[in-house]
Order: structure tokens, then C-alpha cells, then sequence
């Protein structure tokens, strides 16, 4: 048994790609895009296609919609691979605009139901876990339409979603690990932060943790993986979502693995938490690596859409 084979005895695998003629070779269950991986994939020739389709049949319509249009069609494509869910990404210039927010996902959802998707079942709708982000995922939630918070850095963001219902969050563990590496700069010692002693494994275990002694349903899924070690530590977690390049280090390793997060058994007990507005800004505010990386996030995923509007407009 390889490791990827045995991490799906515990955790159910998610492609992290855009590029889905990659997706057979390791049989993911779920897969996650954001506009980043979009706009990495229409630039590569096997998908210019998909990309001239699009422009054809909606050119003459706002750039907006076009650009929901072919991450819909990339995301219809990785449904006829795949068994489970796509997550589609809310453009992130509206990460402090609730009502926005809401907006641009029912559009998205109506366009995967266009094309026969049963949206309640196989799609997941990924929205930045700004405060206003996550409103509009409770309304979403309220509404049947289930979303995937992503940009999670922080334990207030994580409580904040738990109590708003959203189905999964996607904390950020490689992003977590960049910034305490950087911040250390000199002094940082890989070895003594690897493993269950890595920053970014650690906020994901005691989100997991905090939700399975309180009965939380909002799934867990660990995204931004650096090296297969931050995996290895977090086997057990409900989803992982991992690229092409990382499932393939896993499926050619045949080094023991064994589960290192468990629900039936989670950490110290810690009090249920309630967040409002303020509180969460306030918690949010105070941890200076989540609100860095926060807002570093919803400006590379905002300036990678803007790149893929101009490419639209020069196609």
C-alpha cells in the first residue's frame, strides 16, 4: 500500500487543480479550483480550447459573467472525472460584500444547474472567510447552497464558521507554515516545526479538534500543503485537498503512515466559543499572521482574476 492509498483509509483526497486531465491518474473524490488555478490552466494549449468556446458563445456579454462561465465549465468537466464535489471559487474582490457575495454564487449555481448539475450534492461554492464571507455563506447555507470557506488562517475565523453553518473550511496550512518560517527568518529550525510541531498542521488540529468535542458538522479540510510531511501529520483529517505534483510524491511512497488526527479521540477539552462582529475582528485582528495572510490571499486570487478578464479581452 503506497501512502495515498492508505491516507484514503482515513481522509477522502482532493485534487487542488485546475488541470483536469491530471485528475484520473489518482482517482481524487472532490476537487478545488480558485482563479489562480484557472488562469494557470487556460494558459497551457490542451485547454485554450475550452477557453475559445467560451469567448464564442458569451463573448458579447459582461466580463463578469464570462469568467463565471468558464470556471463553470472547467468545473463541469472535472465533474464527469471525479465522484464527489467541485469548489468553485466567488470572485475575491467581493470578500467584503455580503450581499455581492451571494449574488455571484446563486449566478454560479444556476450555471452548473444549467448544465444538469445536481449543485446540492456536487458543488461546494468557495467564498473568502472574511466577516462579511462568511454572512454570506450562512445565507447561502440557509438557501441549500453549500459553501467551502477558504483563506482560513485563524481559530476565530474557524469558530465563526462552525456557528454560521457552513458545510467545509479549507484552513491554509502551508501559508500558516510560510509565515512563521519567514517571521524567524534566522533563527527558524525546520526540524524542531516539522511534522505535528509544524504551525500550519497545528491551527488545523485544534480547529478539528474544537469541532468533534462540540459536535460541529462543518467539515475540515486541510488546503496549501508545502511538502508531504504536513500531509503525513494530518492523516485522519476529514478532507485534504493536494496538488497533482504532491499526490504524486504520495502515490510513489511506500513509507509507513499511520493516523495522526482521530474524532473519536480529539485533544484537550476546550469551552465552546461565540464570536460577534466585533469579537471576531477583534481576534482577528490580534493575530498578525492571519490578517497578513488574509488579506495577501484575497489580493493574489484578485489579481490573478484580473489577469484572466484581460486574457479574455485579448483572446
Amino acid at each position: 500500500m503506497n501512502q495515498l492509498e492508505a491516507l484514503r483509509q482515513w481522509t477522502t483526497v482532493v485534487a487542488d487543480t485546475g488541470d483536469f486531465r491530471q485528475l484520473g491518474s489518482y482517482q481524487p473524490q472532490d476537487a478545488t479550483t480558485n482563479p489562480s488555478l484557472i488562469l494557470k490552466a487556460v494558459q497551457k494549449p490542451d485547454y485554450r480550447p475550452l477557453l475559445d468556446a467560451t469567448l464564442k458563445a458569451h463573448g458579447s456579454k459582461a466580463v463578469d459573467e464570462i469568467i463565471d462561465r468558464l470556471l463553470v465549465r472547467f468545473g463541469t468537466e472535472i465533474l464527469s472525472i471525479i465522484p464527489g464535489r467541485v469548489s468553485t471559487e466567488v470572485d475575491a474582490r467581493l470578500s467584503f460584500d455580503t450581499q455581492a457575495s451571494v449574488a455571484r454564487a446563486e449566478r454560479i449555481v444556476a450555471l452548473y444547474k444549467a448544465e444538469g448539475i445536481d449543485t446540492a450534492k456536487r458543488l461546494l461554492i468557495k467564498v473568502a472567510s472574511t466577516w462579511e464571507g462568511i454572512e454570506a455563506a450562512r445565507i447561502l447555507e440557509a438557501k441549500g447552497i453549500h459553501t467551502n470557506l477558504t483563506l482560513l488562517f485563524s481559530f476565530a475565523q474557524a469558530v465563526a464558521c462552525g456557528d454560521a453553518g457552513v458545510k467545509l473550511i479549507s484552513p491554509f496550512v502551508g501559508r500558516i507554515y510560510d509565515w512563521y518560517k519567514k517571521s524567524a527568518g534566522n533563527q527558524w529550525d525546520e526540524a524542531a516545526n516539522a511534522g505535528a510541531n509544524d504551525p500550519g498542521v497545528k491551527s488545523v488540529r485544534q480547529i478539528f479538534d474544537y469541532y468533534k468535542q462540540h459536535g460541529i458538522a462543518t467539515e475540515v479540510m486541510g488546503a496549501s500543503f508545502r511538502n508531504t510531511g504536513q500531509i503525513a501529520a494530518l492523516a485522519g483529517c476529514d478532507l485534504l485537498t493536494i496538488s497533482p505534483e504532491l499526490l504524486g510524491e504520495l502515490a510513489a511512497s511506500s513509507a509507513p503512515l499511520q493516523r495522526a488526527l482521530d474524532p473519536k479521540s480529539p485533544g484537550q477539552p476546550v469551552p465552546r466559543q461565540k464570536l460577534d462582529e466585533a469579537a471576531f475582528r477583534y481576534a482577528l485582528n490580534d493575530d498578525a499572521m492571519a490578517t497578513e495572510k488574509l488579506a495577501e490571499g484575497i489580493r493574489a486570487f484578485a489579481a490573478d482574476a484580473i489577469k484572466l478578464e484581460k486574457l479574455m479581452g485579448h483572446a
